[in-house]
């Protein structure tokens, strides 16, 4: 069992009290399914970004499983690893994927507990989907390395065990943008970074991160996510919501920047 190691943190530990947090991230939020087959969530504490990831959370259909990617802060375990373990939130207990899991080629994802144990990229995701869903599994997979040939690598696995499995799937890569700039720095630098990812132009993204020396701390996961939405042949990417810390905390002067973004199917799944 993979216990919570950020709850009472970046989100409240009572259940009582995290249905609350999220019940008012959803406030005001427009909601309506779309053929969502990527995301671009942040992770930071829900007081602060909680609202950006309401915005994707209420476009997302119901999925037999969704892929959980998110980056290795800590530094443990292998460079990138899948999780096979239950996972435990205040809100319950949910699931990994095994037969997807035992789809994917592992020519470059580990399985591998360590990464996981204390990162909290994958974790503050699961209350959300709680909160939405009551039947899912999860693939949780941390990344170390970030690098834009560890990513396609990834994606492409993902795209091959997606296929393999007949099964609905959504790919949500974890990540924030740019740490501790100024707020009108920050917005300028993540409306560069993101209108790469719009054209889902993975060789441009990672030009313009290495350019201006990107914070963002998910990147890998992004273009992993890209990688295999590309595969499976989506068409589209739109910006749901943008937001920095400034606009909960009013100090502008070094914000982080949250992005909400989700990538479709043109066409109708059966």
């Amino acid at each position: 069992m993979r216990a919570p190691a950020v709850s009472g943190q970046f989100y409240p530990r009572n259940k009582n009290d995290l249905d609350l947090e999220i019940s008012r991230c959803f406030e005001d939020v427009p909601a309506g399914e779309k053929q969502v087959l990527g995301a671009v969530v942040p992770h930071a504490g829900y007081i602060y970004s909680g609202k950006t990831a309401a915005y994707v959370y209420s476009m997302l259909p119901a999925a037999d499983t969704f892929v959980l990617l998110g980056p290795n802060h800590t530094g443990y375990g292998s460079p990138v690893s899948v999780s096979s373990e239950k996972w435990s939130t205040p809100m319950g207990e949910v699931d990994s994927d095994i037969e997807f899991i035992k789809a994917l080629p592992k020519r470059i994802i580990d399985a591998d507990e360590t990464a996981h144990k204390y990162e909290h990229s994958i974790e503050v995701q699961l209350p959300f989907l709680q909160h939405r869903f009551s039947d899912f599994k999860i693939v949780p997979i941390c990344m170390g390395m970030q690098d834009e040939g560890t990513a396609l690598d990834v994606g492409m696995e993902l795209a091959e065990a997606v296929r393999k499995v007949n099964k609905k799937i959504v790919i949500i890569a974890s990540s924030d943008f740019s740490h501790y700039k100024q707020d009108k720095v920050a917005r300028e630098d993540d409306a560069y970074f993101i209108s790469s990812i719009l054209e889902m132009d993975i060789p441009g993204f990672y030009r313009k991160l290495y350019e201006r020396n990107a914070s963002v701390c998910g990147y890998g996961p992004i273009a992993a996510m890209l990688t295999a939405s590309k595969e499976l042949d989506a068409k589209k990417a739109t910006l749901l919501k943008y937001s920095t810390s400034g606009d909960t905390t009013g100090d502008f002067s070094a914000v982080v920047g949250y992005a909400g973004i989700i990538v479709e199917l043109l066409y109708q799944v059966r």
